[in-house]
């Protein structure tokens, strides 16, 4: 199980970095709607396969992320 709520994540970071998710998706070079739609659903963003294979093994995911040094 993905233990992140992987819309909320991403709508907090564009408020960090005072971004909509157009303005990221237009960085990213994808339609607004395809960046909507993947953060809705969490299997589009963590492979399910990969899911699968971790709880397999007993584990959750949690995912962190970590600014980047530029």
């Amino acid at each position: 199980m993905v233990r992140n709520n992987i819309e909320i994540d991403v709508k907090v970071k564009c408020v960090e970095e005072q971004m909509t998710q157009a303005q990221v998706a237009k960085k990213i070079g994808t339609p607004a709607s395809y960046v909507n739609k993947l953060i809705r659903r969490k299997e589009g963003v963590v492979n399910n396969t990969f899911v699968k294979m971790i709880e397999a093994l007993g584990y959750d995911i949690t995912l962190s992320y970590v600014k980047r040094e530029e």
